[in-house]
């Protein structure tokens, strides 16, 4: 039985329901291996697809390469179990052309060559060919450049999937060549609308409260294949229950050791990580406490979450509360004492002092612009007045020679004095801001820059003659 899409292509219909021993072909496919729901239910046309609808509706890049018969290489990012494999076998599919599945896990140079062979019987049979790779960021440099020749001369269309940006993990002339399409979580309403989907087929004969549903949904986390996997993992749990009835406590109990969807290494880790720091910076108490439960929810190493607190003070904080940084490293030492859960109480409270202080990242200003002058700039020779003089020889070429001690001077400050190397441009790396403590550090530099003025205008005098080094 085929179906005809919009789109005028014909593709296997999505099926009505599982296979069994009364349908056509059903013994042979229940002798064979036990294919996953998730397998079981793939989508047969992209008309069955849920989500990416900014890539699948009307008008959009993919359903026009589709509409138009025209198959170009490209690339999917996405998180797992948004249809990135789905949409690369539509296309063989669509296209009528032979589909070649790499994972770049388990495949080596063996797989590729098999695979390139492969193609090329393909095109002397005036038949085209579409080489998927998943995972294609775990291939190296030289893995990936090995596609690239087969790419410009036609001899298959190339597809990759990937969890990673692929601006960092894929090569540039690989990237150059094949469109990157973005590829989205699925939204609550579309897992729900797959839960209705599979309802009915897998959970017959079980009323699935409200609150069970929303728990599924919530632990999958936006990936269709985890929520079909769920639901397989209910089934199997409530039938050797015998249950007629799942609640949310029965599929808390279930999935007890279930987390959500966090690639400790991937764009998701990072991005996260990113509004917890963005949150802390925009003093919003309540989404910084957000984005650090999530994370620890995720499965996040507290000591990592606890560095990067520790690197917020420093960076957004600063001099405007330095109470944050003795707050902040307690907060790290308790963690280390006490462990998980009760340690994390102290990071959470930590990330809320931080949200709620004073902000300055002046300091962090002024040694990135620091950094970068010396990186730039000569070697400058340290004036001889700031130099040590522990030998008389030193003394005698004139180390520490004119050198005022700062402490023999009126408010303690050698007002005029220069500390910089001799022709040292003028610069201006720290600049306080008018906010906490940092306030008051304004004040005090704006009264020492005001003597150093009144000190340059004033006639000379002889230096102290106390000299210290």
């Amino acid at each position: 039985m085929t179906k005809k899409t919009a789109s005028g292509e014909l593709f296997p219909a999505f099926p009505s329901s599982l296979p069994d021993a009364s349908t056509p072909g059903g013994a042979a496919r229940q002798a064979a291996p036990y294919a996953p729901l998730a397998e079981a239910l793939r989508p047969r046309t992209l008309d069955e697809v849920i989500g990416q609808a900014h890539l699948l509706g009307p008008g959009k890049p993919l359903r026009l390469a589709f509409e138009a018969h025209q198959p170009h290489s490209m690339i999917f990012w996405g998180p797992p179990g948004v249809g990135k494999t789905t949409l690369a076998r539509l296309m063989a599919g669509a296209f009528d052309a032979d589909f070649i599945a790499l994972s770049a896990v388990l495949s080596g140079v063996k797989e590729i060559r098999d695979a390139i062979a492969r193609a090329e019987t393909n095109r002397a049979l005036d038949r085209r060919t579409i080489l998927f790779v998943d995972e294609v960021h775990r291939f190296n440099k030289a893995q990936q450049d090995a596609f690239l020749p087969f790419v410009e001369s036609g001899l298959f269309t190339f597809v990759g999937a990937t969890t990673e940006n692929p601006s960092f993990e894929v090569n540039s002339a690989l990237l150059s060549r094949a469109a990157v399409y973005v590829l989205t979580p699925l939204s609550e309403e579309e897992m729900e609308q797959l839960f209705a989907r599979v309802r009915e087929r897998i959970l017959s004969g079980l009323e699935v409260e409200d609150n069970a549903r929303e728990r599924l949904i919530g632990v999958a986390d936006g990936d269709a294949r985890r929520l079909l996997n769920l639901i397989e993992q209910i089934r199997t749990a409530a039938d050797v229950a015998n249950l007629e009835r799942i609640d949310g406590a029965f599929v808390e109990a279930t999935l007890a050791q279930q987390l959500r969807r966090f690639d400790k290494g991937g764009d998701a880790f990072y991005d996260q990580i990113s509004a917890l720091h963005k949150s802390v910076r925009g003093s919003d108490p309540d989404a910084a406490l957000y984005w650090f439960c999530r994370m620890l929810d995720g499965g996040a190493d507290p000591r990592y979450l606890a560095r990067r607190i520790v690197r917020m003070a420093w960076e957004d904080i600063g001099l405007a509360d330095p109470r944050a940084f003795d707050i902040v490293q307690s907060a790290a030492l308790t963690y280390e004492r006490l462990g998980s859960p009760e340690g994390e109480l102290a990071l959470a409270t930590a990330v809320l002092y931080l949200a709620v202080a004073a902000k300055s990242n002046s300091a962090y200003l002024a040694y990135s612009a620091a950094r970068s002058f010396i990186s730039r700039d000569a070697s400058r020779p340290v004036p001889l007045h700031l130099r040590n003089a522990p030998t008389r020889l030193m003394k005698e070429m004139g180390f520490g020679k004119d050198y005022r001690y700062a402490h023999d001077e009126a408010e303690a400050y050698a007002a005029g004095e220069s500390y910089f190397p001799d022709e040292m441009p003028a610069v201006s790396w720290y600049r306080p801001t008018d906010r906490g403590l940092e306030a008051k550090i304004a004040e005090k530099l704006a009264h020492l820059r005001a003597l150093d003025k009144a000190a340059r205008k004033a006639p000379s005098e002889p230096p102290s003659s106390k000299k210290k080094d």
